[in-house]
């Protein structure tokens, strides 16, 4: 795994074929804390049982849709149908906007209770996403690694700590060129909540 020193606040990773932008301290400490608290509490988190290569299992994480229209989103086999937009999503939406032109009409939210909840190997490039998508993806919580691989250049990975309070923007080729996950650990965690905002078509 590629070990890289972090590029300054906003600035793009040097990646063949993504555009990768890191802000560490997106929300400060007690934004983060707010935040985190209100989405644990005030969401209507599920778990969705999702089928593996003929295998169907309960998803290791639990999730939820909000979006300011009524369009479903579907991913590994399961069709999500929106909520509307909380106030305090909306309120990170707008801070997202000020660093993204992009007008982001959905947000995906997983919850990770402990080390042992994942994400494993995928790119989000689902049809209603469009070519090319931007993902803003959003951390509140327990700090986790997040996993990057080129798709064919095997030496080109990328591991990077997301902490609480960051913002983390995928552009450009990435969906196309990269695949990500947020592997298991044997470390004990507390939970982390993860929101990525998205465009769907």
């Amino acid at each position: 795994m590629q070990h890289v020193e972090l590029p300054p606040d906003g600035s793009p990773f040097d990646l063949p074929g993504a555009r990768l932008r890191y802000f560490q301290h997106f929300f400060n400490t007690e934004e983060a804390a707010h935040f985190y608290q209100t989405l644990y509490e005030t969401i209507p988190w599920q778990q969705d049982p999702i089928t593996v290569f003929g295998k169907t299992y309960n998803q290791p994480r639990l999730t939820a849709l909000h979006a300011n229209n009524t369009h479903p989103y579907t991913y590994s086999g399961i069709t999500m149908h929106p909520q509307k937009m909380t106030p305090e999503l909306t309120q990170i939406y707008d801070r997202i906007s000020a660093v993204s032109s992009v007008t982001f009409t959905s947000v995906l939210l997983n919850l990770y209770r402990d080390g042992k909840d994942s994400n494993g190997w995928h790119a989000d490039n689902e049809k209603e996403l469009g070519k090319c998508p931007v993902i803003a993806s959003v951390s509140f919580g327990a700090p986790r690694f997040f996993h990057l691989k080129h798709r064919t250049q095997k030496e080109s990975r990328l591991k990077i700590l997301l902490h609480s309070g960051s913002l983390l923007l995928m552009e450009g080729e990435t969906q196309e060129k990269w695949l990500h996950q947020i592997p298991k650990t044997a470390k004990p965690l507390s939970p982390r909540i993860n929101l990525t905002f998205r465009k769907i078509i």
